[in-house]
């Protein structure tokens, strides 16, 4: 567990996303949850020892499985955007360890089986505040990877916490992504709104703001390259070549070569189905 600044803390050990824990006088404010039930139940328990008041709240900062398939394990009230709740309704109540590979994570671990997904039991349009100490927890709404993907934004502490817009070294999920959102995203993150953020994803922990500029950069990469992808109405061997030439942004090492490319094919050509690139129709990844 890596401490961030006193009583906020995030955990990368586990498989899924790294995760995240506010330390309040009236309880734990957590962030996502590990995909493997017996993880978040091991998670859980950690966080008994970590002080604070009694209460318990689970933010889910978009939908994808990496961070909410543990989510019931977590045993306590769920928060999320309206449009990730959204997601669970239009979802099977039972999770199945099948189909297509999408590039996740949760893909990677043994013996998932069927799991019953826990939907959030609160949730918001625009912006959310949590008042558990003498400084807000706000919860922001910020489409990009998602249509309901939010950021844990800590003003005071000058603490983000950016989900799945930024990923460091290794590609984002684009299947149900809406770059024409995601870009002004992190151009905002990249302002002078947030100078002297400790910005902290998902997907490699805390990051500086030449990670935010390279994922940016890829992003407006990706949204030239489809733009006239799609005006060719691309097939997959076209897809495929693209997988190809935008695997050379990432130092991957070699075992997550493969599922980095997956993640990438699987999220293009489901990008490009969508030809209007209609974000209130994404598919699940």
């Amino acid at each position: 567990m890596q401490e961030i600044t006193k009583n906020i803390y995030i955990e990368d050990q586990y498989p899924g996303v790294a995760l995240g824990v506010i330390i309040t006088p009236r309880g734990l404010i957590q962030i996502d949850a590990p995909p493997s039930l017996e993880d978040a139940r091991s998670w859980r328990a950690a966080l008994m020892n970590m002080g604070g008041g009694m209460e318990r709240v689970l933010i889910n900062l978009d939908a994808h499985p990496d961070r909410t398939l543990g989510a019931r394990a977590m045993d306590c009230t769920i928060i999320s955007h309206e449009k990730t709740a959204n997601a669970f309704r239009t979802r099977p109540s039972i999770f199945k360890a099948q189909g297509e590979e999408t590039g996740a994570d949760w893909e990677s671990i043994a013996g998932l089986g069927s799991v019953r997904w826990s939907p959030p039991e609160i949730s918001f349009l625009d912006q959310m505040a949590l008042h558990w100490d003498t400084s807000p927890v706000l919860l922001e709404h910020h489409a990009g990877p998602t249509s309901g993907a939010i950021w844990v934004h800590l003003p005071e502490e000058k603490i983000i916490f950016v989900g799945d817009s930024v990923l460091k070294n290794q590609p984002p999920f684009l299947a149900g992504s809406n770059l024409a959102a995601w870009v002004p995203a992190l151009e905002l993150l990249l302002s002078a709104d947030f100078k002297g953020y400790t910005i902290i994803s998902s997907r490699g922990g805390v990051v500086t703001t030449n990670v935010v500029k390279t994922q940016l950069d890829f992003l407006k990469h990706v949204q030239d390259k489809m733009e006239k992808v799609t005006t060719k109405k691309a097939n997959p061997a076209a897809v495929e070549k693209l997988v190809t030439s935008l695997m050379v942004w990432f130092k991957a090492p070699a075992a997550r070569q493969k599922q980095f490319a997956q993640r990438l094919r699987y999220g293009l050509l489901h990008y490009n189905l969508r030809q209007d690139h209609n974000f209130s129709s994404q598919p699940e990844e």
